[in-house]
């Protein structure tokens, strides 16, 4: 994008077959255990959405339930700009992710998602992954999927886990797309984290809004903190944020294009003809922050 080699810090594959779920699968998987079968997820329509926050990303089910190759992906990636992708790798089915890491190693990187409530055997398997596989850069936990706010003690051992393991962990901030009780992604409970854990780093995804001035003043604060523009097409992301990576805050903003919730081809162009950067912030969003935060050099 932009004619930089760019870092996208959220996509999905998106494909199927192989023994690897497709974005509709493990959107379903993941929601079933806790926001069906718990009570969370209440409303009808909700649960026959294919994506889990359908009213929000137009298009988003046609994408999805389309599917593409990888060859496919990759020749988008091309298209747009995109040099390498964070894709998601599931604990308990690691294999078909893993998978592609290894034959492309130069255009994916991973995150696995972790729930907390598993307690010890989940860091285990995140250790493993982590050791094991040096394209696995990441964790990531999704607070309204648990109903947790992000300083609850459930999270502490995967915090800790991470600092000795020196991986970033991505937490959702903000009102959550799917319709469910969001105060608890209230930003503002990464404040004790980081103050707990000074040398963790973590990653807000998905907005922040409406806290998006208290995701700025947080960045200020801690030096560990940052944050990717995931779920969001660009002239949507919040201005609160885009002044601060405009200004004092240009190593800490990173670009996610959230593929296939979001058309990487829209986002392109609005990148292009809607986002308006210093030229010395470029390179940085789109490229150098995500390479120095996951350590992909």
């Amino acid at each position: 994008m932009r004619g930089i080699p760019t870092i996208d810090c959220m996509m999905s594959l998106n494909t199927g077959g192989s023994g690897e779920l497709s974005f509709h699968e493990r959107s379903r998987e993941a929601y079933t255990p806790f926001m069906v079968q718990e009570g969370w997820l209440r409303d009808e329509e909700s649960m026959q959405y294919t994506h889990p926050a359908q009213h929000f990303f137009k298009g988003s089910d046609e994408r999805i339930k389309q599917g593409n190759t990888l060859e496919e992906l990759l020749a988008l990636m091309d298209e747009v700009g995109i040099e390498k992708g964070l894709i998601g790798i599931q604990l308990d089915n690691p294999r078909p992710t893993l998978d592609v890491l290894e034959k492309y190693p130069d255009r994916f990187f991973a995150q696995v998602g972790v729930n907390p409530f598993f307690g010890m055997p989940e860091l285990r398997k995140l250790e493993d992954l982590v050791r094991n596989h040096p394209q696995v850069k990441a964790c990531c936990v999704t607070g309204f999927r648990i109903q947790r706010p992000y300083n609850d003690k459930i999270y502490w051992p995967l915090y800790a886990k991470c600092c000795e393991l020196d991986i970033p962990v991505i937490c959702y901030v903000g009102l959550p797309g799917p319709r469910v009780p969001g105060e608890l992604q209230n930003p503002m409970y990464l404040d004790e984290v980081l103050w707990f854990f000074p040398e963790l780093k973590v990653v807000m995804r998905h907005g922040g809004e409406p806290w998006e001035f208290e995701c700025v003043k947080l960045m200020l604060k801690w030096p560990n903190l940052y944050y990717a523009t995931s779920a969001f097409v660009p002239r949507h992301y919040p201005k609160e944020v885009m002044y601060y990576a405009n200004t004092r805050g240009s190593d800490k903003v990173m670009y996610a294009g959230y593929w296939p919730g979001l058309d990487l081809r829209r986002i392109a162009g609005e990148i292009e003809n809607d986002l308006e950067l210093r030229d010395n912030v470029w390179p940085k969003f789109l490229r150098e922050n995500a390479m120095r935060v996951f350590k992909l050099d």
